[in-house]
């Protein structure tokens, strides 16, 4: 990336670009090479695939910790949200609720700890997710179902291996919707789609 380029287009001096690609590097979208300078990381299909993996890890974690502490009635507002997940149609409310659900349980954990490393994991689809994916809509109700009713238990590791099982369906998803607009490295736009 053409730092200075980039700065004089912008008309401002080189240390706010490297700071924003300093916070790009620790988001995995550029790589800083001494030296070298700093360059676009390529998306590919395990970099998608390692990310929902990783998600899938936080949150079990996450879960785990949440039933090790007790919380008082964290099934019973899990189970509620799911229910409330499941009857919507709406992709606003639909977010929203699922980002509760997941709030619900990083909150539950009381884990700074956990809480940083979900903030350093940037979404990979801008926007709202269940416009963009819309096959994934289905996998995150049945797997938040999952979860909430292994909560209720105390089955951590239950609630673990579903957050793992649906996080791995969520990557399956956005790596479909990735190919079929051409920008995983390497592919091509199926016939039809727009690369936007």
């Amino acid at each position: 990336m053409p730092q200075d380029e980039i700065a004089h287009e912008l008309g401002i001096s080189r240390i706010p670009i490297r700071e924003a690609l300093i916070a790009l590097e620790s988001g995995g979208w550029v790589t800083i090479e001494l030296h070298r300078g700093a360059f676009v990381t390529a998306l590919d299909e395990q970099a998608v695939r390692d990310h929902y993996e990783l998600y899938g890890l936080v949150y079990g974690f996450a879960a785990r910790r949440a039933l090790a502490r007790r919380p008082e009635g964290l099934g019973d507002q899990l189970v509620k949200l799911a229910g409330a997940i499941n009857r919507t149609d709406d992709p606003e409310d639909l977010q929203r609720l699922v980002i509760e659900f997941h709030a619900a349980i990083s909150a539950a954990a009381r884990s700074p700890r956990i809480n940083v490393v979900l903030r350093a994991m940037s979404g990979l689809v801008p926007g709202n997710f269940f416009e963009l994916v819309p096959a994934a809509v289905d996998g995150e109700r049945r797997g938040l179902s999952a979860i909430a009713r292994a909560i209720r238990r105390g089955d951590g590791e239950r609630a673990a291996s579903e957050y793992q099982r649906m996080m791995r369906r969520q990557g399956d998803n956005v790596v479909a919707v990735l190919r079929d607009r051409g920008l995983l490295d390497g592919t091509v736009p199926a016939a039809g789609s727009s690369a936007s």
